[in-house]
């Protein structure tokens, strides 16, 4: 529950407590505390037990983890009934995002000036995917773009 916390971080709340509610009363609200939780996780306890009760013996095997939106898909996932695996596997991102750059700067890849020599007979140039600025006139005003605003 606090794995995020360090121990000058666990001192410096031991020290406030102490000042906030002075040594005499400090195990006492400790001990208030904790029965509080408890008394809490007995609750979220019996209150799991009804639900799982409620559902009846075809959801047996329900978790209320599943519940939590990361856990359900990363469960989904592990499941390789779609074959997911084999497409997560097959897909390269770095490569991808390296064809990607190296056509936006006008430079050929390995696998794409392959492919390309390969499938089309072409010798040809590169497309040049840079906007150049056209000049406008003194009294011009630019063009709106709608879609950038």
């Amino acid at each position: 529950m606090f794995n995020d916390i360090g121990p000058l971080e666990l001192v410096t709340l031991v020290v406030l407590a102490v000042l906030v509610f002075g040594p005499e009363k400090l195990p006492k609200m400790i001990q208030d505390v904790t029965r509080t939780i408890r008394k809490i996780r007995d609750f979220s306890e019996s209150a799991k037990a009804d639900i799982r009760e409620e559902l009846g013996p075809e959801f047996k095997d329900f978790e209320f983890e599943d519940l939590n939106p990361k856990t359900f898909i990363r469960k989904q996932l592990d499941n390789d009934e779609l074959g997911l695996k084999e497409i997560r596997n097959g897909f390269d991102l770095k490569k991808e995002m390296a064809d990607v750059t190296d056509a936006v700067h006008g430079r050929e890849s390995e696998s794409s000036s392959s492919s390309v020599a390969s499938s089309s007979g072409s010798t040809g140039g590169t497309v040049d995917m840079t906007k150049k600025r056209e000049k406008l006139d003194q009294d011009e005003r630019p063009p709106f773009d709608a879609d950038a605003t």
